[in-house]
């Protein structure tokens, strides 16, 4: 790359966060402090070495270790690039959005890129006693990326999960992320809102507007003014109040209950439920006008289920947070029966289980005994849930066992997070072992 073409520091130094010039070819050509900070705090060198190198330890792109490369999609379209990645830092892995975009010369050759990372602050890759999002699961990163997309803006942000997925706390990520972050985060529950409370609870009410109402009550609408106003399972509320609620979203004022004088209302709207509110709007029991309204920006949750590669991140993250977890940990037996469970509950049921496991745990170790009925009972080889390899190999058609390892080895390498080195160990093989079979 000719750097005699631009100014690298021009562009650089009016970036706060880290960011680097790169090659065609992937390598740094330049970096702002922050870059250097945040990849090589001890004065590393970074200049010459390869961006897939430097924040993820590949020897390969990102690409070619199983992940979505912003500068590969960049060159193919010619457009700007984000994609949310797990980055090498001096805090251990972290979630970080690149940010890539193509650079070109007077001539609109294309002469290197400019990336920049941004830190994404709302859920964490590794075990941390902090309240928050932890995850790593391809499933739970794309949901991130959503998160990190929508948190900045006053988008209407609509939270698709089942129940235990954690619904409320990524409400309050969403809300601690955003620029709102230092004004109330109020939840509502609207399951328990009955038709006589729902207008109390949310706009509030004035001195004797009815019997009992004995002084002036603020409502939630008003105590969420200038921060965000949660819903949690939106889709709970009766038929007849959605009006109300459409009206409110709609007009932006409310009316305490024995006022006449509208108020203002100032909020961001996070909406969560885990019904099928498309369903409901066919069946007439939602009304479709209040479902577009919130649906602006759906983000689904994903179940445990189908993040079973976190489970032991999530398990001793728990341990951490949980009352006395901190000197429990679990044997290897009850996190390979945990593994196999289909967790109906998510997380929730997954940190019941855990409180029981600590309360029983007399020597410090969760051990398979100390599960509810359902899971001790487990056998071995029970698979059920669907989840263990011989569900799997089972299915799977005669064919020559050649022909096996090559297609199981060509999907552990697209799948596989580190580079062909670390993969060849984590299999047992030479690394020439390794690249031979692929060849093959």
């Amino acid at each position: 790359m000719n750097t005699d073409i631009f100014d690298p520091s021009v562009i650089l130094d009016a970036i706060p966060e880290p960011a680097a010039i790169l090659s065609t070819e992937y390598e740094i050509v330049a970096t702002n402090a922050a870059y250097q900070a945040y990849y090589a705090p001890e004065g590393r060198r970074i200049l010459g070495r390869t961006c897939y190198a430097v924040s993820h330890g590949y020897s390969v792109p990102c690409d070619q270790a199983g992940e979505a490369c912003p500068l590969k999609a960049c060159r193919e379209t010619g457009q700007r690039q984000r994609v949310l990645h797990l980055h090498n830092t001096p805090y251990g892995e972290e979630h970080v959005d690149v940010e890539m975009a193509p650079l070109e010369d007077r001539q609109g050759n294309l002469v290197g890129y400019l990336e920049v990372m941004h830190q994404v602050k709302e859920a964490r890759a590794q075990v941390s006693e902090h309240e928050g999002l932890v995850g790593r699961a391809a499933a739970f990163t794309h949901m991130l990326s959503l998160i990190h997309r929508a948190a900045p803006s006053e988008i209407t942000v609509l939270l698709l999960g089942e129940s235990g997925t954690g619904k409320e706390l990524v409400a309050r990520a969403l809300h601690d992320s955003s620029p709102r972050s230092r004004a109330p985060f109020v939840t509502v529950e609207c399951s328990g809102l009955s038709e006589g409370l729902f207008e109390s609870e949310l706009f509030g009410h004035e001195r004797g507007a009815f019997t009992g109402a004995v002084s002036r009550k603020k409502g939630l609408v008003e105590a969420a003014r200038g921060g965000t106003l949660f819903l949690d399972e939106i889709g709970e509320i009766p038929l007849n109040l959605q009006v109300k609620l459409l009206r409110l979203i709609e007009t932006g004022t409310f009316r305490p209950v024995g006022s006449v004088e509208p108020q203002h209302a100032d909020f961001r709207l996070v909406c969560a439920t885990h019904r099928n509110l498309r369903q409901m709007v066919e069946d007439g029991s939602f009304r479709q006008d209040l479902y577009y309204r919130i649906s602006a920006f759906p983000v689904p949750l994903p179940p445990l289920r189908e993040r079973r590669e976190d489970l032991s991140l999530l398990v001793s993250v728990l341990l951490q947070r949980l009352p006395g977890g901190h000197a429990v940990r679990l044997a290897d037996d009850t996190l390979k029966r945990l593994a196999r469970y289909p967790f109906p509950g998510n997380i929730r049921e997954l940190r019941n289980l855990l409180e029981r496991g600590i309360l029983l745990a007399d020597d410090g170790v969760i051990l398979p005994h100390h599960l509810p009925p359902d899971l001790k009972d487990m056998d071995a080889g029970d698979v059920s849930a669907g989840s263990a390899p011989e569900s799997v190999l089972d299915r799977l058609p005669v064919m020559p066992l050649e022909e096996l390892e090559a297609c199981y080895l060509a999907s552990v390498a697209r799948r596989f997070r580190g580079d062909r080195q670390a993969l060849a160990k984590e299999l047992g093989v030479s690394e020439r072992t390794l690249y031979r079979k692929l060849k093959t």
